[in-house]
């Protein structure tokens, strides 16, 4: 055990190289390096975090598992990744990022492995919640790497471009995978499990590409910090602190306006988590599209939350000044239109096509901010770590308790046609989802009345 610690434990530092030459062609090799791999990887990674999501439907016409099952199943991943998050963002502050970045991966692409070859639901529970804890490695190792080899000046640009991840991994997912099941040999008895098989296989070569190209901590490696480096002006000199950090870390959850902010961010999980969770079933169950179409759909609404993520941050920074609020109302409203457009609007293919564009990109923005930009600005600075990963517990406990939720009352709904045969008796499941869609989108209301009650928060110096 010692050994395997001392192995993901960053390195000691090491003197400084006195080769100036040589300190600029490795700051500048990591750095260019950095960006890309975690971008991608973590952008893969979503891929053994999603893919059940993909076979949840060919699961329920197998007859492998009922909607209620799926949906504990699917609960205990988010609930292992809410874990995750807290739990392995302390640990990858110690941690050599690539070594445990990559651990997570090839755990995470095991699991999926493992998942294909279950049939019973409280072993795919515990595989699926371990997962989750898996996927838990990728955010926080991600994030440290930013902090080491990129100035305050700019990470919040590249920090923009890693962002972009969350949308390609999701596209990934519902496109490409749902054509793959399509696309299987019929008739084998293994439709879905080509659906967890791929994924495993992709995310251990998105783990091998870590291993290879995330280095440990600059000071690890004989070079000087990133600030030094670069002559960073953004980067203040350490001072003593008036109070201990984990005083200020208890301080900050008595702050009325961050447990709005928790439970404002878990709603819009909730609904995030119900569209990516469920709304490929709605579309098959209830519109009529096959697999490959339903999933197309969800695509587009992935592809839109690239582009909601960038402009939400310019719009709040350069018309509002940096005020959250103002944005959070109109990104809120650009969610919730197109959520009723999409459940409640007409039939045409068109225009649910541009709704679940809108929807992603408005929901892309609001997430940005009440998953994490505007629990910085609200908290101290030396302890947004703290406040984002407060944030982050709430969510991700959002989200789990929809998929049990959704499952549950999708369930309920269930109406069996029989059908009889000359052998056996024929049954053709069909589900209502009125109240599920009333919980979603009921959730998105309640988030946007409370991040909007924060209109005259503005952010601590």
């Amino acid at each position: 055990m010692k050994q395997l610690l001392h192995f993901f434990q960053s390195g000691e530092d090491k003197p400084v190289s006195p080769d100036l030459e040589y300190i600029n062609q490795e700051y500048k090799r990591h750095r260019r390096n950095i960006i890309w791999v975690i971008t991608l990887c973590y952008g893969l990674g979503y891929v053994c975090r999603l893919a059940f999501n993909v076979v949840k439907k060919p699961l329920m016409d197998s007859g492998v598992f009922t909607p209620e099952e799926l949906g504990i199943i699917g609960s205990s991943m988010l609930y292992g990744y809410a874990l995750g998050k807290f739990t392995n963002g302390l640990l990858a502050d110690h941690a050599h990022v690539g070594r445990f970045f990559a651990a997570g991966l090839f755990l995470s692409a095991m699991s999926n492995l493992g998942m294909s070859f279950s049939d019973l639901a409280w072993v795919s529970a515990l595989l699926w919640g371990l997962n989750g804890w898996f996927q838990g490695f990728g955010a926080p190792s991600s994030v440290v790497s930013m902090a080491n080899w990129y100035t305050n000046k700019e990470r919040g640009r590249y920090y923009g471009i890693w962002s972009t991840a969350h949308s390609i991994g999701e596209g990934l997912t519902y496109l490409g995978i749902a054509w793959l099941i399509a696309a299987a040999p019929k008739g084998l008895g293994l439709d879905w499990q080509w659906g967890l098989w791929t994924p495993a296989l992709i995310v251990v070569i998105a783990a091998v590409i870590v291993w290879r190209f995330i280095p440990d901590r600059p000071q690890a490696l004989g070079l000087p910090p990133v600030a030094q480096w670069s002559s960073d002006k953004g980067a203040k000199p350490a001072v003593a602190q008036s109070e201990p950090v984990w005083r200020t870390q208890l301080k900050v959850l008595t702050y009325p306006s961050i447990w709005i902010l928790a439970v404002a961010s878990s709603s819009m999980y909730i609904t995030r988590y119900a569209i990516n969770s469920w709304g490929n079933v709605y579309l098959q169950e209830i519109r009529g599209f096959d697999l490959f179409d339903a999933n197309l759909f969800i695509f587009f609404n992935t592809v839109a939350g690239i582009l909601g993520c960038l402009v939400y941050g310019f719009v709040s920074d350069k018309l509002f000044d940096a005020r959250r609020p103002p944005a959070n109302l109109i990104f809120g409203l650009l969610e919730l239109g197109p959520l009723l457009v999409i459940f409640y609007g007409p039939q045409e293919p068109i225009i649910l096509a541009i709704a679940l564009v809108v929807y992603g990109f408005g929901l892309s923005g609001i997430l940005a901010s009440l998953g994490g930009l505007f629990a910085i600005d609200i908290a101290p600075k030396k302890v947004a770590g703290a406040a984002m990963g407060f944030i982050g517990v709430f969510s991700y406990l959002g989200a789990g308790m929809q998929d049990y939720i959704s499952g549950k009352l999708i369930y309920e709904s269930e109406i069996i046609f029989t059908f009889p045969t000359q052998q056996d008796n024929f049954n053709v499941y069909f589900y209502n989802y009125d109240k599920p869609i009333l919980f979603w989108v009921g959730a998105s209301v309640l988030s946007v009345i409370l991040a909007t009650s924060l209109w005259k928060i503005r952010a601590a110096d």
